[in-house]
């Protein structure tokens, strides 16, 4: 039987996104400011669906006002889809009812896990990367994809630390994408959080990913607790190393959608719109020198 971390597969794209440009994170103490926002000061925005699947009132009129303003992307959170725990079907039958509802067609999860049989563990943890991990996430997310009929994209996740690895996190992800035939949440700044924290070059492991397989980008500040340690916060503004991240990632495959994450001490709107521009600025720039080679 074939190796699941080493099988190579034939190349395949990435579903096109139905979101374009650059995109905010929704929050609810957005709702507001965004609804007085110009026309195309930013073009998609995003949802951890689990925060807006129930909500009503006041909060639910703004958020349908929205969907019909703008796209959206679905980025969730709760799937755990490393987990031992039975994959909860019926709710991926309600979040498919949801993205259904308001034209959602990108979705995406994080490459972790964040059940066990207790329940909820409010943290998203480390698959460890191994072969037979490989074989039980893969297989979760092929039900997922049949369950939402639709392929969804998995977020490369920030670790601090690397329990049971018997693979690299480079070759997990890869294998993980290719069984599954899924997409990649490329996530800018996670990859610079894990070369802080495990010591390997940001640039080498970008390049190693399988980028055929983006859908789109996520791009987010973090903090650096110590010279050897970054904790994804969402909290901060993106950094230099970060943005060159984002600049090469579009060097090879042009202007993908990229979203800027801002969870945690929230700036006023106008603040976001200056890294809203920053993430045009670099598609702008590399938007003539796609790279043919990186689809192909």
């Amino acid at each position: 039987m074939p190796n699941p971390a080493t099988t190579v597969a034939a190349p395949r794209l990435a579903q096109p996104a139905a979101v374009r440009g650059a995109g905010l994170g929704l929050r609810r103490a957005l709702l507001e400011p965004l609804a007085e926002l110009k026309a195309g000061a930013i073009d998609f925005l995003e949802i951890a669906p689990e925060n807006w699947m129930q909500l009503g009132g006041r909060f639910g009129r703004q958020f349908r006002a929205l969907t019909e303003r703008y796209p959206f992307a679905a980025h969730g959170l709760s799937l755990s889809l490393g987990g031992p725990a039975p994959l909860d079907e019926s709710f991926v039958l309600a979040l498919k009812r949801f993205l259904d509802e308001h034209g959602i067609a990108d979705y995406s999860e994080h490459l972790s896990y964040c059940s066990d049989a207790r329940g909820q563990l409010y943290d998203l943890m480390p698959i460890p990367h191994t072969e037979e991990a490989v074989a039980h996430v893969a297989a979760r997310i092929r039900r997922v994809q049949e369950l939402l009929e639709r392929r969804i994209a998995v977020e490369n996740v920030s670790t601090y630390a690397a329990p049971g690895q018997r693979i690299s996190e480079l070759a997990f992800i890869n294998a993980v994408i290719a069984e599954a035939d899924c997409d990649l949440l490329l996530d800018v700044n996670n990859i610079h959080v894990n070369s802080i924290n495990h010591g390997y070059d940001a640039s080498a492991f970008l390049d190693g990913l399988p980028l055929s397989r983006v859908r789109y980008v996520h791009i987010a500040g973090h903090h650096a607790e110590a010279h050897d340690l970054c904790i994804d916060t969402h909290g901060a503004d993106v950094i230099d190393p970060v943005w060159a991240l984002l600049a090469q990632a579009c060097a090879k495959l042009g202007p993908l959608p990229t979203l800027l994450e801002r969870d945690f001490n929230l700036p006023p709107l106008a603040t976001l719109l200056v890294e809203i521009d920053q993430i045009r600025a670099v598609q702008t720039r590399h938007a003539p020198a796609q790279a043919a080679t990186a689809r192909g």
